[in-house]
């Protein structure tokens, strides 16, 4: 069992200080996607002057706007990084770089094509467009801190964490979220991706982490292990309804995802396609014309 974090103190529009170099203030967009809303992170000194970085400003939303322009008075935002381009983390980045002179950094958006299906409420922000492409491995400094970006594919192919090496944590965006299990969905999503993403984030040792969703996982090493644990357990648990004669996700969905929000299906239906994608992949099930969420598959 995945040990979830699902509480955690916040209050709308509040800048709380997290640790001694994190603040946080939560955006007011709940949803079965976005858990109790986007969480955009101040990372830096809280005295006057000090240069700070935000992550992931969040969605289009003037009250957010404001509170991030309150909470960042009186320092400098020397950048604006987001995780990835879904529109619960992206769309506010350009108004706040514009009012605090800050650029945008983050990987390359996606291509048009390759955008995930109206299933999700966290589709592509389309007008995104970083001033400075990242690829990983960039340094990003400020007043006493230092960032290193992460390049961590799967749920979103521009999927970018940022390591605070100060204090050994990670704000990995939606790659790791402590209230839910993340969903990775084709065709921008990538299931092997996504596990060889996570692998590098086991293999970092980290001491926090700060999803934009949700509290923070301190317990890292027994969570990601869980968390790594479910995804396999998962993909067998296809590979099982394959065997028993299931051959679409409309089959397994309702044994698999039995106990789960049906307003989630949808997604969930998402995951199960790029665990079947990977499993053709491996050489382990077939499928009868291009996978697809309505295609056939059957077992090797």
């Amino acid at each position: 069992m995945i040990p979830f974090v699902r509480t955690f103190d916040f209050a709308y529009g509040r800048r709380d200080q997290v640790s001694p170099l994190v603040q946080r203030v939560v955006a007011d967009n709940p949803g079965p996607f976005t858990f109790t809303g986007t969480g955009t992170y101040i990372v830096g000194r809280p005295e006057a002057d000090a240069a700070v970085a935000v992550i992931d400003p969040g969605p289009m939303d003037t009250a957010h706007l404001d509170a991030l322009l309150a909470a960042t008075a009186g320092r400098r935002v020397s950048h604006v990084l987001v995780t990835h381009t879904h529109r619960d983390h992206a769309p506010l980045a350009r108004p706040f770089a514009d009012a605090t002179g800050a650029p945008i950094l983050a990987a390359r958006p996606p291509a048009r094509e390759t955008h995930a299906s109206g299933a999700l409420d966290e589709e592509e922000d389309g007008d995104f467009a970083p001033d400075v492409v990242l690829n990983g491995g960039e340094v990003i400094e400020g007043d006493g801190w230092t960032l290193e970006a992460m390049f961590t594919p799967g749920h979103a192919s521009n999927h970018m964490a940022f390591a605070l090496r100060e204090e050994n944590g990670l704000f990995c965006g939606d790659h790791v979220m402590g209230w839910s299990t993340t969903v990775v969905a084709p065709p921008d999503g990538n299931m092997r991706h996504y596990m060889a993403s996570l692998d590098a984030v086991i293999a970092r040792n980290f001491d926090v982490l700060w999803p934009t969703h949700g509290a923070p996982i301190t317990e890292v090493r027994p969570f990601l292990a869980a968390y790594r644990a479910h995804r396999l357990d998962r993909e067998a648990q296809i590979a099982a309804r394959l065997s028993a004669g299931d051959r679409t996700i409309a089959d397994m969905l309702p044994v698999l995802y039995a106990a789960v929000d049906p307003r989630l299906w949808p997604a969930a239906s998402l995951s199960v396609l790029a665990h079947l994608i990977k499993l053709v992949e491996d050489g382990r099930a077939v499928c009868d014309g291009d996978p697809g969420l309505g295609a056939r598959f059957r077992p090797v």
